[in-house]
């Protein structure tokens, strides 16, 4: 580890070097490849700075232990030496950690895609619960969500809904929200009291940009109609809504959410971008995504991944067991207990398997 460690340093040096160079300015992209890569570094040569600091310290600890004979301050050192071994041990635990495989998509802005599964309109109104819950996470996080796209129903449920989350790394933070979300609980329109089992459908695709995949526009077949459904002024009345087909694979993409059909458009592009990316993701890394499915599940939609249990005031994560009494507040976005959890489980994972 400490090789590696020292390549990464130097690696570090060559590239502030570079940052400091001139000619670098007029390469706009070649510079942020550059500084993206210092920034990822930076908090491995810290720690391994205050490792290196700490080693010293512990020698020079040592040294003079073999050299003292005054009982006192021997007994201060050998205090002072265990503190600093302890110290040593902590920052070989994080560097570890820091030094674990980095997800490329960690830092990507996100898609998200929930529709409604198993269980008719309650399924639907469910599909209405997980959007306010992850709406309510992105408030909490300082992220922005935009609508994309949506189904709603006549009872104020979502038989689809597809948005966009920015912000600071949210790939990172919502990735393992992916899977079947299942929902026990007593409908309302249930009037015997009987509870029901219903599941949602969440997908969760790092929003593609367009250095990271160019479609080509003869590959699109666009079609545009009049939307449909409820709206204002010349919602339903003009051919706004847009249905795009990528011809090669056979993704299809609608939106008639917004009045202008430019804009339809670029919402239609941005999740077909997405939706792409993903496929060739999955197909590129299938290995790495087997290995991750092992421990917190590859996110497919046939899934359960999660289990809220209204009766029981209980959430429950089926991928690392991890239960909570507290549906009412995971319910208004406090998720991070399984999102930490869940990140911590996936980094021992990797760990034990260096």
């Amino acid at each position: 580890m400490l090789d590696k460690l020292k390549d990464i340093e130097s690696k570090y040096l060559e590239i502030e070097k570079a940052l400091a160079d001139p000619a670098q300015i007029a390469n706009h992209q070649r510079l942020q490849q550059l500084a993206k890569s210092h920034a990822e570094l930076a908090p491995i040569v810290s720690m391994y700075k205050s490792y290196q600091k700490t080693q010293t310290e512990i020698e020079e600890t040592s040294a003079l232990l073999e050299e003292e004979t005054d009982e006192e301050f021997v007994e201060l050192a050998k205090l002072e030496l265990d503190t600093l071994t302890k110290r040593r041990a902590g920052m070989e635990a994080q560097l570890k950690i820091l030094m674990l495989p980095k997800d490329p998509n960690d830092e990507k802005n996100v898609i998200m895609e929930i529709r409604a599964g198993t269980g008719g309109e309650e399924a639907s109104l469910f599909a209405a619960e997980l959007f306010r819950m992850y709406s309510r996470a992105a408030e909490q996080n300082g992220w922005k969500i935009d609508l994309l796209s949506s189904n709603a129903t006549g009872l104020k449920g979502f038989k689809e809904v597809i948005f966009s989350i920015c912000g600071n790394r949210v790939y990172s933070k919502l990735k393992y929200e992916g899977g079947t979300h299942r929902v026990q609980r007593v409908p309302a329109t249930e009037a015997s009291g009987r509870i029901h089992t219903s599941a949602v459908t969440v997908a969760v695709l790092p929003e593609a940009e367009e250095v990271d995949l160019a479609i080509d526009l003869e590959d699109l077949r666009i079609d545009v109609y009049r939307s449909s459904g409820p709206g204002g002024q010349s919602v339903n009345t003009t051919d706004s809504a847009v249905r795009i087909t990528h011809l090669p694979t056979g993704l299809v993409v609608s939106c008639q959410d917004e009045k202008s059909q430019h804009k339809n458009r670029a919402k239609a592009l941005k999740i077909m971008r997405s939706r792409l990316l993903e496929q060739m993701q999955a197909e590129q890394n299938a290995e790495r995504a087997e290995t991750r499915k092992s421990m917190i599940g590859s996110g497919d939609r046939s899934e359960k991944i999660r289990t809220y249990n209204f009766p029981q005031n209980r959430v429950t994560d089926h991928r690392i067991g991890l239960s909570v009494h507290q549906l009412e507040a995971v319910l208004d976005g406090n998720i991070d207990v399984f999102i930490d959890a869940l990140t911590d489980a996936d980094q021992a994972e990797k760990l034990k398997n260096l």
